[in-house]
C-alpha cells in the first residue's frame, strides 16, 4: 500500500488507480487476517500470491503495483517489518523477567547463603545478590536488542533488484509510510545484507547463554543435596519410574534451547560467508532461522519468568549450609585492619584453618591463645569476625553484597528498567 502511494506520486498510477489498488489490498489483508486467503499451486511465493489475488479482485490494474519493485527489496523489507515488531515483543518479555528478579531481590534481601567459585563454598552472600547478578546480565541483553533494532530500522524498499529504482520513487515517502528511521544507502548492499539477522541471532544466543547459566544454578540449588530452592509443581514433572523425584524440566529445557539458538546463528553465518554480491536464493534460509529463534525466545522468557516468580526459597537450608570456614577471608581482613599486609594476613588465616582442622574443630572455636600463637595482632574482638551478617555487611563498596549496596543495585536496575521500557 505504501509502494502504491509512491507510484501515484511518481505519476505511474492515477488517483483512481491508486484508490482501486488500495481498496483491493485492504480486502487481501482482511482475507489473510481471517484465514480465508487461498494459496494456489501456481503461486510462486507470497508476493506473487498477493498480486494474483489482487488481480482477481480489481483486474489488470493490479499488474502496475510491481512497477520498479523486486522481490529482492520486498522480501528484506518484509523481514525487517516482522523483526521490528518481534523484537518489541521479546523485549517486553525480557523486561518482565528482569523486573521479576529485581522485585524478588527486594523482598528477600535478608536471606543469606553461600556464594560459590569453582562450585566450592567461597563467601557468604545475599540471595538478592545472586538474583541481581542474573538481572544485570539480562539487562545487557535488553540493551543489545535495542541496539539491534536501530540497525533493523533502515528501509531497503526502493532498491529494486540490485541497481536501484528507475522511476524516481520517493523513498522518503516509503520510509515515513512504513515507519522506518532512515533509508538504505546502497541498493546492492540493501538487497543482500543480512547483518541485522546475524546480529539478532548473536544477541539471542548470548541471551540464551545467560538464561542457560541461570537455569543451571537453579537446577543445582534445587537438588536434594542443596535444597536451597524448590520449584513450583507447575514448572516440574515427576519421574515416570521413581515416585520420589521432582525433575526441573522447565529449567533443563531452557538450558537445552541455548544450543538450538546458537545452531541457527552458526547456520546463517555459513550461508553468508561464501555468497557473491547482491541477492542469491541461499538467503531464503534467514526466515526459518529468525522465525524459530523468535518463537523460542518468546516461549523461554515466559517460562523463565514463571519459574522465578513461583520459586520457593528454603532459607533454613541456605543458612545451614553456611560455615565458619567461609569466613577465613574475613579473618585475614581482620589482620589487615590491624595493619598487617594482606599477603601475610592471608598466610596467617590459612594457618588458623590448618590449626582448626588438626584439632578437629571450626576456626571460630579456636581459643584466643591459639590465634595469638599465629599472630600477636589477634585480640578479643576477633570473635566479631565469625558472624555471617557482619561478613556480608562489610562489602559496602558499590556492587557489593552489603544491604546498602544491594539496595542501591535494586534502585539502579529499577531506573534502567524504566529507560529500557521506553526503547522496547
Amino acid at each position: 500500500m505504501a509502494y502504491a502511494k509512491a507510484l501515484e506520486k511518481a505519476g505511474i498510477l492515477s488517483k483512481t488507480e491508486l484508490e482501486k489498488i488500495l481498496s483491493g489490498l485492504e480486502k487481501v489483508s482482511e482475507e489473510w487476517a481471517k484465514g480465508a486467503f487461498v494459496v494456489t499451486q501456481t503461486d510462486e511465493d507470497i508476493h506473487t500470491a498477493n498480486e494474483r489475488r489482487l488481480k482477481e479482485l480489481i483486474g489488470d490494474v493490479a499488474g502496475k503495483l510491481h512497477t520498479g519493485r523486486s522481490r529482492n527489496d520486498q522480501v528484506v523489507t518484509d523481514l525487517k517489518l516482522f523483526m521490528k515488531n518481534s523484537l518489541s515483543v521479546i523485549s517486553t518479555h525480557l523486561l518482565q523477567l528482569i523486573k521479576t528478579l529485581v522485585e524478588r531481590a527486594a523482598i528477600e534481601i535478608d536471606v543469606i547463603l553461600p556464594g560459590y567459585t569453582h562450585l566450592q563454598k567461597a563467601q557468604p552472600i545475599r540471595w538478592s545478590q545472586f538474583l541481581l547478578s542474573h538481572a544485570v546480565a539480562l539487562s545487557r541483553d535488553c540493551e543489545r536488542l535495542a541496539e539491534t533494532k536501530k540497525r533493523i530500522n533502515v528501509l531497503p524498499l526502493g532498491s529494486g533488484a540490485l541497481a536501484g529504482n528507475p522511476l524516481e520513487i520517493d523513498r522518503e515517502l516509503l520510509r515515513s509510510e512504513l515507519d522506518f528511521a532512515s533509508i538504505s544507502l546502497n541498493s546492492m548492499d540493501a538487497v543482500s545484507e543480512r547483518d541485522f539477522v546475524v546480529e539478532f541471532l548473536s544477541v539471542a544466543t548470548l541471551l540464551m547463554i545467560h538464561l542457560s547459566k541461570m537455569a543451571e544454578d537453579l537446577i543445582i540449588y534445587s537438588t536434594s543435596e542443596f535444597s536451597f530452592v524448590t520449584l513450583s509443581d507447575a514448572y516440574s514433572t515427576g519421574s515416570s519410574l521413581m515416585p520420589q523425584k521432582k525433575n526441573p524440566d522447565s529449567l533443563e529445557l531452557i538450558r537445552s534451547k541455548a544450543g538450538r539458538v546458537f545452531g541457527r546463528l552458526a547456520a546463517i553465518l555459513m550461508v553468508l560467508k561464501g555468497l557473491p554480491s547482491t541477492y542469491n536464493k541461499d538467503l531464503q534460509e534467514d526466515k526459518e532461522a529468525v522465525f524459530d529463534v523468535v518463537d523460542t525466545l518468546n516461549a523461554v522468557l515466559q517460562v523463565a519468568t514463571g519459574v522465578i516468580s513461583t520459586l520457593q526459597v528454603n532459607k533454613e537450608n541456605m543458612e545451614k549450609a553456611l560455615s565458619t570456614e567461609m569466613l577465613s577471608t574475613d579473618l585475614a581482613l581482620y589482620l589487615v585492619r590491624k595493619g598487617m599486609p594482606f599477603r601475610q594476613a592471608h598466610i596467617a588465616s590459612g594457618k588458623a584453618v590448618h590449626l582448626a582442622e588438626s584439632k578437629g574443630m571450626t576456626i571460630s572455636n579456636l581459643s584466643l591463645d591459639n590465634l595469638k600463637s599465629i599472630s600477636p595482632l589477634f585480640g578479643s574482638d576477633v570473635s566479631q569476625v565469625f558472624n555471617v551478617v557482619s561478613s556480608v555487611e562489610q562489602h559496602t563498596a558499590p556492587g557489593g553484597t552489603a544491604k546498602s549496596s544491594v539496595t542501591a543495585q535494586i534502585e539502579q536496575l529499577r531506573d534502567l528498567l524504566k529507560r529500557l521500557k521506553e526503547q522496547a
